[in-house]
């Protein structure tokens, strides 16, 4: 049977592994994981980890939340055209 954990599961128990204080082993009794899945977690925490503090990142997320910005404009232009279009195809109507 396969379990999906969540994020914050998985960076805990990541974590707990790169600090080295507990072998594999004892995490994955610990916590119930398969000792290869912990692996492959604290592998991609290690590698990941620069990326948090590259500037790439935080223009990337700039970028985001302007594209978010503009499509939710978009959106709000779209429902005043569609609410004039509905109030207009009514009178039309009677």
């Amino acid at each position: 049977m396969k379990k999906n954990h969540d994020a914050a599961f998985k960076a805990k128990v990541a974590l707990e592994a790169v600090k080295g204080e507990k072998t594999i082993a004892q995490i994955a009794s610990e916590y119930g994981v398969h000792p290869n899945q912990i692996g492959q977690w604290k592998k991609r925490l290690l590698e990941d980890l620069p990326g948090l503090f590259s500037d790439r990142r935080r223009k990337e997320q700039k970028e985001d939340a302007a594209e978010t910005d503009e499509l939710y404009r978009q959106i709000g232009q779209l429902k005043v055209e569609l609410d004039w279009l509905k109030k207009k195809s009514q009178l039309l109507g009677k």
